[in-house]
Parts: C-alpha cells; sequence; structure tokens
C-alpha cells in the first residue's frame, strides 16, 4: 500500500475555545485525515459546535494552534463548508432554494460578482444531489424540516469543498432523508473529501461513520466508529445520562435541541466559511 503523503485534513494542537470569558474547550489535540468520516458525539453543551466553529475558523482559539490542509483555517476558507444547526438559521430570510444554494459559491465566484454558467450547474447539480431540483423556487422557510436539511446540503455540495463540517446534519429528519443524506456525505468521503459531523445520535455515528471523538469539554476519545458500544467511554463522556439496557442495548438521555451556544440572540442565515 502507498504511504499517504497528504497533510492531514485537520490539526489541532493544545486548542482551547469557547465564548467571550467562557472555555467550552480545552486543551484538545485531534488530527484528521484527509478522506474520513468523523461523527463528533457528546452529552448537551459538551463543546461538538464549538469545535466545528473552530476549525471552520469562525471562532479564534484562545490558545493553541488549529492547521487545515496544513495551514491556518483563515486560509482555506474556499475548501471548508460549514453548516450550521437549524435552530441557528432565520428561515423568514426571503430567499428561494435556488438562492440558498447559490450562497455556498460565492466563495468561489467572489463579491459583487454575478454567477456564471459554471456556477448555475454546480447549484443545479447540487439540487439534483439531494433530490430537491424541483423546490428551487420556494422560499426556504416554506418548507419541511428535512428539506431543509437536504437544501443546505446543496448549499455546502455547491461550494466544492474538501472539508465538510456539519453541526447536526440529520436531527430530526425521518429515516429516509437521513439514509439519503448519509449516502451523500459517504459518497464524497469516498471521493477523498473529509467529513465531520456532530451528531447526539449514537446508532447514526456507529452505523453511518468510520471514526468517532467523544467530547465533553475534551477530546475523552478518537478511533474506530464502533466505540459508541464501548461502556466505559460511554460513562466517562455522558456520565449519568447513559443508561446501560439488557442484552448490552444502551441509550442516551439527551436533548437535542440544547446545544453549547454562542451568546444569547446570535442568530444568522448565513453562517460559515463556505
Amino acid at each position: 500500500m502507498t504511504e499517504d503523503l497528504r497533510p492531514p485534513a485537520v490539526r489541532l494542537h493544545h486548542v482551547t475555545s469557547g465564548y467571550g470569558d467562557r472555555v467550552a474547550i480545552a486543551d484538545v489535540d485531534l488530527e484528521i485525515a484527509t478522506g474520513s468520516l468523523l461523527a463528533i458525539i457528546g452529552p448537551n453543551g459538551s463543546g461538538k459546535s464549538t469545535l466545528l466553529k473552530t476549525i471552520a475558523g469562525l471562532l479564534e482559539p484562545f490558545s493553541g494552534t488549529v492547521e487545515v490542509f496544513g495551514g491556518p483555517a483563515r486560509l482555506g476558507a474556499k475548501r471548508i463548508a460549514y453548516v450550521p444547526q437549524a435552530e441557528l438559521v432565520d428561515w423568514a430570510f426571503p430567499v428561494t432554494v435556488g438562492d440558498v444554494v447559490m450562497m455556498g459559491r460565492v466563495p468561489l465566484i467572489g463579491i459583487g460578482r454575478s454567477p456564471g454558467r459554471a456556477d448555475r450547474d454546480a447549484v443545479g447539480g447540487a439540487l439534483a444531489t439531494v433530490r430537491m431540483t424541483n423546490e428551487r423556487d420556494r422560499q426556504i422557510g416554506a418548507l419541511s424540516g428535512g428539506q431543509r436539511r437536504r437544501v443546505f446540503l446543496a448549499k455546502a455540495l455547491a461550494a466544492e469543498p474538501d472539508l465538510y463540517l456539519l453541526d447536526e446534519p440529520v436531527t430530526g429528519v425521518d429515516v429516509t432523508t437521513e439514509e439519503d443524506l448519509m449516502r451523500i456525505l459517504e459518497a464524497e468521503s469516498d471521493r477523498g473529501r473529509t467529513v465531520i459531523a456532530s451528531t447526539h445520535d449514537l446508532g447514526s455515528a456507529g452505523h453511518h461513520f468510520r471514526q468517532v471523538a467523544f467530547v465533553n469539554g475534551r477530546i475523552v476519545a478518537f478511533g474506530p466508529a464502533d466505540l459508541v458500544m464501548d461502556p466505559v467511554l460511554l460513562t466517562e463522556t455522558y456520565g449519568g445520562h447513559v443508561i446501560v439496557l439488557p442484552a448490552g442495548h444502551r441509550t442516551i438521555i439527551d436533548d437535542a435541541h440544547h446545544h453549547d451556544q454562542p451568546p444569547a440572540g446570535e442568530r444568522h442565515f448565513h453562517d460559515g466559511a463556505g
């Protein structure tokens, strides 16, 4: 087998980050290989969103260094697509599905420039991939929750990134939508793109992803996805929120709608590096 000489997609060294004077993640060391399909798991308020935003360059760490493809995250912004939590989006914003997906092209088009044929083709292809072509002219707020998730993944796809950072991309969607979206992300990973997504669903993490990082203010563990069945790691990460049921089944008592968040009032429609 030929040795992979590419730099890691992401490398964090002694990174501490948060909001204001509040630390959300501390002394994080993490190296994520190019082409990874990685789930970030942990309880509410554990720092999952903070970790993604710090990698994306949306948060400047208090200390430590963040490298994306061998350089500072801000220099690689065109190679990153960040998709925020659905709760942080202003769904009343007067834009169509097509407008939202075209936003993913802005880093490639440039501010103030008009989309060209390649941009329109990329948007059309992304909408087709997520099965939303027929909804192109609908206002984004008129869509169902699952449709909105499809559109925001299409926005990320249209950016043609090398790194996807997705905050709870399949939370609250139906099984069909979850399978469709994860199939797309798996295909992107197979093409050599790096996919990092937070999730509160251990079943999804174990079934759809290849690696998993346990987070609770720090990196508790990092390794293959089947670690989600490790009772020691689950207890260390979730504490009293882990209930071990007969036959080894485990349920996580975790409210998906309360995440580690920036200061109150920060809500946006377009947030991210791509």
